[in-house]
């Protein structure tokens, strides 16, 4: 549960959020990525007043402006890599979603495993379809709960290093969720959460 939190962030910018378990991380990714309502305040995301967004609105919102990478990838089994990064691009009614997919898992070092189902793919195979994923549809807002949770530390520092690139590229805003201190260090600023409240924000070093 979040109490009370105030907070700003510039489009362009990185940051961590960091806090023990139950401060509200995961609260605040979905409160900001729509898949929550707020019951009390203001949220503005990328132009957008949540709170006055219908269901429907909301949705479409988010399938233009948001891009999500989870701990646990969330890949559709039963689709391969190229069905999985596509699916985004065909709820938008996009006809070059196949093109784009490619394209965007080209750039995750992926040409060579297309047609690879999520179980054929190792554990960073699938966290990088689920970047290309998040990427693809050029999302104003990157949201990354734990994405290396899953990984052994090396695959992990690949698949954070691949993503901060990503990011770079296309100038995009990233709030990343994690309980790793020096991961958050990356990100431009530091937001301590502590029972559901901002407890302190800091500049990365």
């Amino acid at each position: 549960m979040l109490r009370g939190v105030s907070l700003d962030v510039a489009p362009g910018e990185s940051v961590g959020v960091v806090g023990p378990s139950g401060a509200g991380k995961s609260t605040m990714m979905m409160v900001v990525g729509g898949l929550e309502r707020a019951t009390s305040g203001v949220v503005r995301v990328a132009g957008a007043d949540l709170g006055a967004l219908d269901e429907d609105a909301l949705a479409l919102w988010r399938r233009r402006s948001v891009g999500i990478v989870f701990q646990a990838f969330r890949l559709v089994p039963v689709m391969n890599a190229l069905e999985n990064v596509a699916i985004p691009l065909e709820l938008a009614g996009r006809r070059d979603a196949a093109t784009r997919a490619r394209d965007a898992l080209e750039s995750v070092g992926l040409a060579h495993r297309l047609l690879h189902y999520p179980e054929q793919l190792s554990g960073g195979e699938q966290q990088r379809v689920a970047l290309a994923r998040a990427f693809v549809i050029e999302p104003q807002l990157l949201l990354a709960d734990e994405p290396t949770g899953n990984l052994d530390g090396d695959t992990g520092r690949k698949v954070i290093d691949l993503m901060f690139d990503l990011r770079a590229r296309h100038g995009t805003t990233l709030m990343l969720i994690t309980h790793d201190r020096a991961l958050a260090a990356r990100c431009d600023r530091i937001i301590h959460l502590a029972d559901g409240q901002v407890d302190r924000i800091e500049e990365a070093a």
